[in-house]
């Protein structure tokens, strides 16, 4: 039985404006092959708008800027067209990582991650990257095809004196989901994976230690699947994806899904910033 877009937007009875439970009982797994979660928004949107024209009204901007926000972190940039990508701007200078410890995360898209990173006192540099495949020197557009086995990661470089691995545990699982697999918010495959690359069997250690107290706390909804592996090697992403949260303020994926997370990630790392973030 194939279920009519009219149907959906037909109220219960006149003059009622909510919708009908469609994803209820039975007919919610028929509804959900039908009607991608996309279009099946769409169709609720116009539903309401058909007996209420002033929610239209009210509604269509912003309904227009969060279906633009949320794009996956891949769709969000083409490097050949898109203006914010012609005004990247590099680095201002590079930064000595003598005399500094080295931590690896991947916690989905590298935007976002780095400029929470960066936040953190006694960080020193933040460099968005690729780790955790098989692919040799690998693009941007290959890790974004699922193909490599890379995960979007982040190499931070922070003095131990200042911040410890167990502060940048704590904000690496402050600063993302580790529920879902393969998967964070609109971005979904396995190069957007939760995970830590250890360097040395101590670090696995505290790794270890920590989830397992997250996990019984019951600090999320789920059980954390982040991935705990060793390093093999990094390799840092084009220089156009280093400082893209800073670069591109109003690329729509930073407005839309970066910036709430961000925002979220300070309140709870509060006393742990660097002055002014």
């Amino acid at each position: 039985m194939s279920i009519s877009p009219l149907t959906l937007l037909t109220p219960k009875r006149p003059g009622q404006n909510r919708f009908r439970p469609i994803l209820a009982k039975t007919a919610s797994k028929q509804v959900k092959q039908q009607f991608p979660e996309t279009k099946l928004a769409f169709l609720l949107f116009y539903q309401r708008a058909f007996y209420r024209p002033t929610y239209l009204m009210r509604h269509t901007l912003f309904a227009f800027i969060v279906l633009l926000g949320f794009t996956s972190c891949a769709q969000s940039q083409d490097k050949k067209s898109t203006a914010s990508a012609q005004k990247q701007t590099q680095k201002p200078t590079a930064v000595s990582h003598e005399g500094l410890a080295v931590a690896t995360f991947a916690g989905g898209c590298f935007w976002c991650t780095e400029e929470s990173a960066e936040k953190l006192k006694g960080v020193q540099d933040v460099i968005s990257g690729y780790t955790g495949g098989t692919t040799k020197n690998p693009t941007y557009e290959a890790v974004s095809s699922g193909t490599t086995g890379h995960a979007e990661a982040i190499q931070i470089y922070y003095d131990p004196k200042v911040v410890s691995y167990q502060t940048l545990l704590e904000a690496f699982f402050a600063a993302h989901d580790p529920t879902t697999l393969n998967r964070q918010g609109p971005d979904e495959g396995t190069q957007y994976r939760s995970a830590i690359f250890y360097r040395t069997p101590e670090e696995k250690t505290q790794i270890d230690a920590y989830i397992k107290k997250l996990n019984a706390a019951r600090a999320f909804q789920a059980p954390i699947v982040t991935q705990v592996a060793p390093l093999k090697e990094f390799y840092p992403a084009e220089e156009e994806h280093q400082d893209f949260y800073k670069n591109n303020p109003n690329n729509p994926y930073m407005r839309a899904v970066s910036k709430p997370k961000l925002e979220k990630f300070k309140k709870k790392m509060e006393g742990k910033l660097k002055e002014n973030e």
